[in-house]
């Protein structure tokens, strides 16, 4: 039985560029090919998946390996978790191979598990030695096949591997980067074992929402974000495959809320990893992102807007015109969101940027905020939760009176403590807090942040509005003069709800503030 930690870097590539790669001069050599078929296994009642471990047996030629992996943090690009492997007779799991794993106790006496998906892949095999800083050693795998599911849905692998068996995982990024800069790479997001429960769950190819972050409290500050950072890089990774499959509104909604949350994890943290390349990583990220927020305010008074508009006055021509032109300007601002996500521009910002977040300067012992950084998570969240509530309590104030701009720093505080209290709610209400003590935090949390969301909820709709104004003000440079026109009815439509809207949301600041902080 081996006991190692498996650390490697996960990119996907076009399978029409594997050979490129192959050939690539950095990798041109000898490759060891293998046929690998590997079958996941489960009770049925999903024992081992709710305890955040997998179970195979690959075969690779005439041996067969069984194999307990953790599942990782559900973050992106680069994988760090332990694994444990045993050679085994044949096709089908051994009990007696369980033993110095966690899921010996876990699957003790189970006798009902069962294959769940299979996967198939052609792997080729080069190892590199004296690469990168302090001559490290990666492993390459090309891999290309496919997962299929007992009911024949299949999904394609195509993908490049780089483990580390020796030396720093900065090289890892680096060799990344050169392959890059002559072959599109992205990161990777999915294992294949996650690849085979989002396929027979039926869950590949849609948006997807953010997932809870997996924080315990033996963590320090630097590993809280570093957990919060990547899982919003996960969200973003999964809704840009959809979006280059296809014009999705959902997955360019839930691509942008992923940017927002990471925006604000850079926000929450900002006291511990500031560092001389944060100021350009907030800039680069604003700038190429930027397109995104134009389709999706298009896809919102396309989708909101203009139906209820269209509700109010079903016999105004204008409207017709009007929704004619938003497509096309819609259509036009969806091309510049899949051309951000298609350049290189955007693929290495963010291999960077996750390089950056695994072993940046920030993370070296020159941190002035060090002592902060390598302290416990949750003392630092329950500071920082604190200080975000009293900014939404102060600002809010009032809410009411307050100008738009000012309504605006409220909705960007809230949003802050919002998704504040969604990263660090593990801290507070997993398992490692207690069961009593967890369960009363998770009742505390769930209300806390419903609070929270009837404010958002509210301040979003107030947003809308002035999206809208913005959007007619737009049209007057150039649109057909029915389509300005009947933008200008919406306008002023929408504005006669804004009363209504404000005094909701200054009931609802006044509620949140009466709801009592799940973390105290």
């Amino acid at each position: 039985m081996s006991e190692p930690r498996e650390t490697e870097l996960k990119l996907d590539v076009e399978a029409s560029d594997l050979a490129r790669l192959r050939e690539h001069p950095l990798l041109a050599g000898d490759w060891t090919e293998s046929e690998l078929t590997s079958v996941y296994y489960d009770t049925p009642d999903g024992r081992l998946r709710e305890a955040g471990y997998t179970l195979r047996v690959r075969q690779d030629g005439d041996r067969h390996i069984q194999t307990v992996k953790a599942r990782g943090s559900g973050g992106v690009g680069l994988f760090d978790r332990p694994e444990w492997e045993s050679d085994v007779a044949g096709p089908a799991p051994e009990p007696a191979a369980f033993a110095g794993t966690p899921v010996a106790k876990l699957l003790d006496g189970a006798t009902d598990l069962s294959p769940l998906y299979t996967s198939t892949v052609t792997r080729s095999v080069r190892r590199l030695a004296d690469t990168g800083p302090a001559g490290s050693r990666i492993e390459v795998a090309l891999d290309r096949g496919r997962v299929w599911a007992p009911d024949d849905r299949v999904s394609p692998i195509s993908e490049i591997e780089f483990e580390l068996t020796g030396g720093a995982p900065s090289a890892l990024f680096d060799l990344a980067r050169t392959l890059g800069a002559d072959v599109p790479l992205r990161l990777g997001v999915l294992s294949k074992s996650e690849r085979g429960e989002a396929l027979i769950r039926d869950r590949l190819g849609r948006a997807v929402k953010a997932e809870p972050v997996a924080l315990h409290p033996e963590m320090n500050a630097a590993q809280a974000f570093q957990a919060v950072a990547l899982a919003c890089l996960r969200q973003m990774r999964l809704n840009e495959t959809v979006l280059l499959a296809r014009r999705d509104v959902e997955a360019l909604h839930q691509l942008r809320v992923s940017l927002r949350r990471l925006r604000s994890a850079f926000s929450l943290f900002g006291g511990v990893i500031e560092d001389r390349r944060m100021p350009a990583i907030k800039a680069e990220l604003k700038r190429l992102s930027e397109p995104f927020g134009h389709a999706r305010n298009l896809d919102v008074y396309l989708g909101k807007t203009l139906p209820l508009e269209r509700e109010r006055r079903p016999d105004e021509p204008g409207l017709l015109i009007l929704e004619r032109h938003l497509e096309t300007e819609r259509a036009a601002a969806h091309e510049a969101v899949r051309a951000v996500l298609e350049s290189r521009e955007w693929r290495d910002f963010l291999l960077d940027l996750v390089a950056w977040i695994e072993a940046g300067p920030w993370l070296g012992p020159d941190n002035p905020h060090a002592a902060r950084r390598d302290g416990p998570a949750r003392a630092f969240a329950t500071q920082e939760l604190e200080r975000r509530r009293r900014q939404v309590k102060k600002r809010g104030r009032h809410l009411a009176a307050l100008d738009p701009e000012a309504r605006h720093q409220v909705r960007i505080a809230a949003k802050k403590l919002r998704y504040g209290a969604e990263f660090f709610a593990a801290l507070y209400t997993g398992k490692d807090a207690g069961k009593d003590a967890g369960k009363k935090a998770g009742k505390r949390h769930r209300v806390f942040v419903e609070a929270l969301a009837d404010l958002q909820d509210h301040l979003g709709d107030l947003n809308d509005i002035a999206t809208a104004h913005t959007l007619a003000a737009e049209l007057a440079k150039g649109a057909p003069e029915g389509a300005v026109f009947a933008a200008g009815l919406a306008t002023a439509d929408t504005e006669a709800r804004s009363g209504h809207l404000l005094a909701e949301a200054a009931k609802a600041h006044e509620a949140l503030i009466d709801v009592r902080p799940f973390w105290r």
